[in-house]
């Protein structure tokens, strides 16, 4: 299966609203999901790295979007649960309610955190919630993809 898209850019915050639009017709779900792996690269591995952004879809309404970055040592750990006051922690637990699974891939001197979403055939970007089901392989932080 080949990206149905493909964005080579410079992590900053313009950069994830340019990942929004050009993500706009595969849905809401799929711009939050992107917009927080994005934003996470500027966060935890500085703003202006490169980063490559790909999405797949499958005719069964499946999308894998994955988003790579030159770190493989910083990897995404999900907060069990952030407090009232805090400005942060949220994000993955954003993409792990929003994904049917995610996890990370690591390659030497790259990673990939990607996530699978299902939507509706016509593009409206509604998830389809029913039959949904959680993969969970170990603690979440470490380089098992989860799959």
């Amino acid at each position: 299966m080949r990206p149905v898209v493909t964005l080579e850019l410079l992590a900053t915050p313009a950069e994830v609203s340019r990942v929004r639009r050009a993500l706009g017709p595969l849905g809401i779900d799929v711009q939050l999901c992107a917009s927080e792996l994005v934003t996470n690269v500027i966060r935890h591995v500085g703003e202006g790295v490169p980063v490559t952004v790909r999405v797949w879809r499958d005719e069964g309404g499946r999308v894998r979007l994955g988003v790579t970055d030159p770190d493989p040592r910083a990897l995404p750990v999900l907060v069990a649960a952030a407090g009232a006051e805090a400005e942060s922690g949220r994000g993955l637990a954003l993409l792990d309610a929003l994904a049917v699974r995610w996890g990370v891939e690591q390659e030497a001197g790259l990673k990939t955190v990607w996530c699978e979403l299902f939507v509706d055939a016509d593009t409206s970007g509604t998830p389809e919630r029913s039959g949904r089901h959680r993969v969970s392989a170990g603690a979440l932080g470490q380089a098992s993809a989860r799959s």
